[in-house]
């Protein structure tokens, strides 16, 4: 049993991203309890906690990955397997919400399943959620227990400042991440440049237009996360024929489903920079991507929790105020 805090804590992992749940172990102090998780031969799963959660403060690691809904039923059975053995508090650690884009509806007769998914997971048991990023802020929203919706913003900031880029501005890839880039470019130091694009279906984008002067300049898009990175690769392209000098892109989420990795590849950008909230196979770690830890970041947010103190304070930067008001 562990004690942090003067309060009994237990830590899980299932099975999307262990590495990144020992990381988050390792900053809280405490090992993962034992855990099994059991695939049977029609798809079922189960799941077999080895030792006492009774009257525990338990945290479970899972981001709601590919493959999604599997990710996701071992999320919701395991709440279950916790509310019934007597846990004392269900706190889920979901790095990366699955389902987070369908968060509206767009068209007549479409699901809302953001909300969907919400609402499971507070059927399950769950008492808190962590998520990092969200796609939409609405989303938390559509839970009536507590979420705390971390950023990768530091961390991603941190590594770009020591790159110590020259000439450089923050674009983002579409209007709706304007609030986004203009929070990097506070911390950079710097403007921003936003695409003007449109989307004829999902996951294909074409660039109609660039807004800012990029001419020059060394840009770094940023999203929240990559998916085909069909938007990104066109992105960078445009930005490279209206004069940058070279094109980063950094992001909370690396999904690189599909073609993602060959489109990287084979696409101007010098660096794609993401976070390892989903676990990245090596055959898909090339040497354009970098991927940066939040474990540390997250075992940090649990310990205040745990503590009853605020998380804002894992995300506060001072930048040039001066430089604020001139963008």
């Amino acid at each position: 049993m562990a004690l942090l805090l003067g309060k009994k804590v237990k830590l899980f992992s299932l099975s999307s991203n262990l590495q990144l749940a020992e990381e988050i172990a390792n900053s809280v102090g405490i090992p993962l309890s034992e855990i099994e998780v059991n695939h049977f031969a029609d798809g079922e799963i189960n799941v077999q906690i080895s030792e006492t959660v009774r009257g525990h403060h338990v945290f479970v690691i899972q981001p709601t990955s590919y493959p999604v809904n599997d990710h996701l039923m071992e999320l919701l059975i395991m709440c279950d397997a916790l509310k019934r053995a007597s846990a004392k508090t269900i706190n889920l650690i979901i790095p990366y919400y699955g389902y987070s884009r369908q968060d509206r509806k767009v068209k007549s007769r479409q699901p809302i399943s953001a909300k969907l998914v919400a609402d499971l997971i507070q059927a399950a048991g769950a008492n808190r959620v962590i998520v990092m990023d969200i796609h939409a802020a609405q989303i938390q929203g559509f839970f009536n227990i507590p979420v705390d919706n971390f950023q990768g913003l530091p961390i991603l900031c941190n590594y770009l400042l020591e790159k110590n880029l020259e000439d450089p501005i923050v674009v983002s890839p579409d209007h709706g991440g304007a609030t986004r880039a203009r929070e990097f470019a506070k911390i950079l130091n710097t403007n921003i440049a936003i695409i003007d694009k449109r989307r004829p279906e999902p996951n294909k984008a074409e660039v109609m237009n660039i807004i800012g002067d990029v001419e020059g300049k060394t840009c770094i898009m940023v999203d929240d996360m990559i998916d085909t990175a069909g938007t990104m690769t066109i992105g960078a392209k445009a930005l490279m024929e209206h004069g940058a000098k070279a094109v980063y892109a950094a992001c909370t989420h690396g999904v690189l489903s599909g073609e993602a990795i060959k489109r990287i590849e084979e696409s101007c950008l010098k660096e794609v920079i993401v976070t390892n909230t989903i676990a990245i196979p090596k055959e898909k770690r090339i040497d354009k991507l970098v991927v940066l830890s939040v474990g540390t970041l997250l075992g940090h947010g649990v310990l205040r929790i745990l503590s009853d103190e605020p998380i804002s304070g894992l995300f506060t930067y001072s930048y040039n105020k001066d430089r604020e008001s001139s963008q």
